[in-house]
């Protein structure tokens, strides 16, 4: 299992060049960040990875991936469903049981603290604490690839200190796991960090923000098809679940999969 990026650029109609010439590989076992300020084009360089969203060059190799798991930054439920529900779901399409799927769903919980919230609704959990459920749930999807977009934005200190060594530790699983963050904990707690300041055009002024990282790649719980529309159809094909529920209430993927 491998993700590799081949000289990578991405830039979105009548906008500068977000990042060119990136090149890496991604192992099983590894946890990488990606930093640089905002508008540099770290969601949208997650969006790529997803295959959601064709580079503007470059091409990225997904050996023997069979499924992408994604955190968005800001959390998506079903507000009457309880916590609990939400981590059982993915286990659920495993084809377990519910008895077979709660106590790995809690355990998936206790990783981030939240077995006290189990019995919750979501519409109850706090924005910190709907941002940690989205990760447990994630953890239970079993991804190859998971992907998670600014993991800590909505923790305390001390909570973010231990999502961010938890995060640190995902990879063990057998996982391969990337991170953009502006946290030098969660930083930090990876195994290698790529800064997209270094692949910005030499002499570009950075994007800003509103204009860049998020006109770039809103993947804020709808597919984002860019401001050009473009989709890499080899991998986005597969995607499902990028919502967090229905109107009838019913669960969806709040953590984007790919299958």
């Amino acid at each position: 299992m491998l993700l590799k990026a081949i000289d990578l650029a991405h830039r979105f109609p009548g906008t500068d060049i977000l990042f060119e010439h990136l090149d890496f590989e991604i192992s099983p076992g590894q946890t990488v960040a990606l930093c640089g300020p905002s508008g540099c084009g770290k969601s949208t360089l997650l969006s790529i990875l997803a295959g959601w969203v064709k580079p503007w060059a470059g091409q990225v190799e997904r050996d023997d991936i069979h499924r992408i798991g994604w955190v968005f930054q800001n959390p998506y439920g079903v507000p009457e469903r309880t916590a609990l529900d939400h981590v059982v779901f993915p286990l659920l399409c495993h084809g377990m049981s519910r008895r077979e799927a709660i106590p790995e769903a809690l355990q998936a919980m206790g990783l981030f603290d939240l077995e006290y919230a189990a019995d919750r609704r979501f519409s109850e959990l706090s924005g910190g604490e709907a941002q940690r459920l989205m990760l447990a749930r994630a953890v239970c999807s079993h991804p190859d690839v998971l992907l998670v977009d600014e993991p800590t934005a909505q923790l305390d200190t001390r909570t973010a200190a231990s999502v961010s060594e938890v995060l640190g530790n995902l990879a063990g699983q057998g996982m391969i796991v990337v991170v953009a963050t502006h946290d030098p904990r969660a930083r930090d707690a990876c195994d290698r960090v790529i800064d997209l300041a270094d692949y910005a055009p030499v002499g570009a002024e950075n994007v800003d923000g509103d204009a860049g990282e998020s006109a770039a790649a809103r993947v804020d719980g709808s597919v984002a098809e860019s401001a050009s529309g473009n989709i890499d159809e080899n991998a986005a094909g597969n995607v499902a679940g990028s919502v967090g529920g229905s109107a009838d209430g019913s669960l969806a993927g709040s953590e984007g999969v790919r299958s």
